[in-house]
């Protein structure tokens, strides 16, 4: 018998929560990590989708839902879902930058205010199939299938008014993370600040950071305006979108039915959760401005100008942010809708 350590004693017993062995009448428990409020609509759509899960296993999967950052914020939840602390996950493409570069290919000047067909083009093609398959192979992770849109990035402020894109420099605004948003945030004169979602309210109302990158609806769904939010500039900086993920462990432990289950669900459903999200962005925008938050909107020949000044400096952009040669070919594809 090879001998044992204290440490190999101890590394043995961390492993064990990953196996979690159960018997043949028991049902598998799916452990679900959101950083997100239980009224943002990813949490609504990832709870719809595993009570249709749960009911079409007649029980066999027991889904649970841990929102708001009860386990981990999304900028830590990729390592959870590698240590199989958890089984699922849906974090957001600038939150797995570190260890998936490519999927801050969103950030690229090239995708500044682009329709959302156009985001869905390079999204469900070949350039999500090649972050699809790094996650598989860097995260020991599987992806579900289409991600689900969160929708477009927007500048909020507390005290300082937002007329155009100018009033942004100087300012110390939040980014959700990746290197991406930085760059976007320094582009426009002001400083970045990496704040993790679930930590926003507290630190926006303490002054911690003049304003943030983010949603609509995820501002709604936080009544951030409470927190001091006042202002909104809308340019479609960027399109924020969650990728479906559960632990390699878990998804290969899973009987070949149950997998297919999942699969076929998901795929039935993100059209409908597509469409809810679109509607959630609308519905937050009127309630923010039904709280005295103060919209004022970037003209398409404004965003034009600006993304042909970003496009000067792509090169160098994605260089910076690791974004491949390969998966930026992919995206021209993607958007020209070319073999």
């Amino acid at each position: 018998m090879p001998h044992l350590t204290r440490r190999t004693v101890a590394a043995g017993l961390l492993c064990i929560p990953a196996i979690r062995r159960v018997r043949a009448d028991e049902p598998i428990r799916l452990r679900c990590s959101l950083d997100t409020a239980p009224s943002h609509g990813r949490n609504i759509s990832l709870g719809d989708y595993l009570g249709k899960v749960e009911a079409a296993s007649k029980g066999r999967l027991k889904p649970e839902i841990f929102a708001s950052g009860q386990l981990f914020a999304d900028l830590n939840v990729t390592k959870a879902l590698v240590q199989g602390q958890v089984d699922m996950a849906a974090p957001g493409t600038w939150a797995i930058t570190n260890f998936v570069q490519d999927s801050d290919l969103f950030q690229l000047p090239a995708l500044y205010d682009q329709p959302i067909e156009t985001i869905h083009r390079v999204a469900d093609g070949r350039s999500g199939g090649m972050i699809a398959g790094e996650i598989e192979q860097k995260l020991r992770s599987h992806v579900l299938g289409p991600w689900i849109d969160n929708g477009f990035n927007n500048w909020f402020t507390t005290r300082t008014p937002l007329n155009s894109l100018a009033d942004l420099k100087g300012l110390k605004i939040r980014n959700s993370g990746g290197g991406g948003q930085s760059w976007r945030t320094r582009f426009f004169g002001a400083l970045p600040n990496v704040t993790a979602w679930p930590d926003v309210p507290l630190a926006l109302s303490q002054g911690t950071f003049d304003g943030l990158i983010t949603t609509n609806e995820s501002i709604a769904s936080v009544k951030l305006w409470e927190a001091g939010v006042r202002f909104a500039l809308q340019d479609h900086n960027s399109f924020a979108a969650y990728i479906p993920m559960l632990s390699h462990t878990f998804w290969a432990a899973l009987p070949a039915d149950l997998q297919t289950v999942m699969t076929d669900l998901w795929a039935e459903n993100i059209p409908t959760y597509r469409t809810n999200m679109a509607a959630a962005q609308d519905r937050g925008r009127a309630t923010m401005e039904s709280h005295g938050v103060k919209f004022v909107d970037v003209t398409p020949g404004q965003a034009s100008e600006v993304r042909d000044r970003m496009l000067k400096e792509q090169d160098a952009v994605a260089k910076d942010l690791r974004v491949s040669v390969e998966i930026q070919k992919l995206m021209v594809q993607d958007l020209a809708g070319t073999a």
